[in-house]
């Protein structure tokens, strides 16, 4: 299956609609528009995966001071590359 599990068939039929309803001149303008909400609500979910992932390593240190090294530094290792990932789109997408 295709985006969403849209086949290729109804992504052209909606694609249709919306030049005739819009026309050519806005649908550039809809679609950049779409990609800025797409790209703010994922970093919005990784940002809050990330404070979320946070706390929790937080909490299981905070309970179990007796466990030492345990699985929270992979854990942060994680989230530290994933936000220099996000960094890296965010200087890509100023440059564009």
């Amino acid at each position: 299956m295709g985006f969403l599990d849209i086949g290729a068939g109804e992504i052209i039929l909606i694609l249709v609609v919306a030049l005739i309803i819009w026309g050519p001149g806005r649908i550039p303008e809809i679609a950049r528009t779409m990609g800025r909400v797409m790209y703010n609500l994922r970093k919005a979910t990784f940002d809050l995966t990330t404070v979320v992932t946070k706390e929790i390593d937080k909490e299981e240190k905070d309970s179990s001071p007796q466990s030492k090294g345990g699985g929270g530094g992979k854990n942060k290792k994680s989230s530290d590359a994933g936000e220099t990932r996000l960094q890296r789109r965010d200087d890509q997408s100023e440059t564009t």
